[in-house]
């Protein structure tokens, strides 16, 4: 009898522990996570192993993807750094706000036909985040107006932010990285090869000082953009850096190791299941190393052939993603992501802004997402100041995503291409010809798309 009651008592005891499980499981789910958007300056698709790279290994970066979900249709909202991160910043075309290049000297921003800072008040999802009650901060480059001769723009925290520390390209720039009046010196407190480990320490610092707030934080690390400055034997050989294989090698290992410190610094403080981290990039990289950094896409940086704005995406947020889930059917944009982080965060405490993006958080937690709307793109509009890729990877200025079908175009309506993405990817045969209504539709839309962005602005070219 006493064999009996122990046996039933077990029994009980088993299946008594499962609810238990799942009512935990659901409370996990239940809070509103971190957010951590960790963006790389001019990272390729395949420069980590995870994505077919092999330079050097990248357990860490892979195992983000091992952990998590790992999208292949994932676009930036541009092929250059400032208005790919007005994209991410706003949820919309960067060419809303007349960013449609690097931001430079206030010469160069009127030759490129652009404004010299994103406005203070362009919608910002880390503003939006804060509303609703988010710690928000941003660590690493910002590139959204500041530096050179523009000594005007808005300081970091008018978009929403808590704290930040940033670098030469942003009008509030860290005096520990900038000694000096340019982007990075010898003479610098934290050097050009410290400076993600001390990006990364200042997230868990922030982190850990807001115990029991959810935060928002931007991790954008510069160190993969060229000059590359792995160590300080670099410098002495080359004094202004490289733009060599074993120089990049360098960069990515120690990013690599950065990303798990970040992993090691989440588990330290307990917050790992409930912190969604997004690892990806701003644009494709250059050098491009014969193409093998964007492999097996065409163009690379500058270009708007895929291999300038296809991206690596991974996304971890243990408490909610499957592990190891490659989602190669949804197509994602930069812009996707304000729309979505709201929804992730609880939903809007105050109005919303009307974004371009769409909310794709069923696909950031496994359940993949088809996009609605055409994505569109635009680089180059003279070729007085925008830089171009060689060869064939130098695109038309305008480009258009439907469905499968990839559509380039200049904006005076030359050299129309079409490509089918599924049968296609890397951008070889331009079958316009064959599907001649599929063409004149896009044509019709990408240029309708283009005449309702707003005129350049006509500010002087000197204060």
């Amino acid at each position: 009898m006493n064999l009996l009651i122990l046996v039933v008592g077990l029994l009980l005891g088993s299946c008594t522990s499962n609810p238990r499980s799942e009512v935990k499981q659901k409370a996990i789910s239940a809070r509103r996570p971190n957010i951590i958007l960790l963006l790389v300056d001019d990272m390729g698709f395949a420069d980590v192993g995870c994505y077919g790279g092999t330079f050097v290994p990248t357990p860490n970066i892979d195992r983000l993807a091992a952990e998590g979900i790992k999208f292949t249709q994932y676009y930036s909202a541009a092929p250059i750094c400032s208005p790919s991160r007005v994209g991410l910043t706003t949820g919309s075309a960067p060419g809303k706000f007349n960013i449609t290049s690097f931001l430079d000297t206030r010469r160069h921003n009127r030759q490129c036909e652009q404004a010299d800072f994103l406005v203070a008040d362009a919608p910002s999802v880390a503003r939006q985040l804060q509303a609703a009650g988010y710690a928000t901060a941003h660590f690493g480059k910002w590139h959204m107006g500041g530096g050179r001769d523009v000594d005007n723009a808005p300081g970091i925290l008018r978009y929403g932010f808590d704290a930040y520390a940033s670098t030469y390209e942003s009008p509030d720039p860290d005096p520990l990285l900038t000694s000096t009046n340019w982007i990075w010196a010898r003479t610098d407190s934290i050097k050009r090869w410290r400076r993600t480990e001390y990006f990364v320490d200042k997230t868990l610092a922030f982190l850990k000082s807001h115990p029991n707030q959810p935060c928002y934080i931007n991790l954008w690390p510069d160190d993969v953009h060229t000059p590359w400055v792995p160590d300080e034997s670099t410098l002495d050989a080359h004094p202004n850096g490289t733009e060599k294989p074993r120089e990049f090698k360098g960069v990515l290992a120690e990013l690599d190791r950065q990303v798990g410190r970040l992993l090691a610094g989440l588990r330290e403080q307990g917050i790992d299941d409930n912190t969604l981290i997004i690892f990806t990039s701003d644009n494709g990289p250059l050098p491009n190393f014969d193409g093998s950094r964007a492999t097996p896409y065409r163009g690379s940086k500058l270009s708007l052939y895929e291999g300038g704005i296809r991206m690596p995406f991974i996304v971890r947020y243990p408490a909610r993603t499957p592990a190891g889930r490659v989602d190669q059917q949804s197509v994602l944009s930069a812009t996707d992501l304000f729309p979505s982080f709201v929804t992730l965060a609880g939903g809007a405490s105050s109005p919303q802004p009307r974004t371009d993006g769409e909310d794709v958080t069923p696909a950031l937690l496994g359940k993949p997402h088809s996009h609605t709307a055409p994505l569109f793109w635009e680089y180059g509009r003279n070729s007085k100041s925008f830089r171009y890729p060689l060869g064939r990877d130098r695109s038309p200025n305008l480009a258009m995503r439907q469905d499968n079908w990839k559509l380039l175009l200049n904006d005076d309506g030359s050299q129309l291409e079409l490509y089918d993405l599924a049968r296609d990817p890397k951008e070889v045969t331009n079958v316009a010809a064959q599907h001649p209504t599929v063409a004149a539709n896009m044509r019709q839309q990408i240029l309708a798309w283009r005449a309702a962005l707003p005129a350049p602005p006509e500010a002087p070219l000197a204060k």
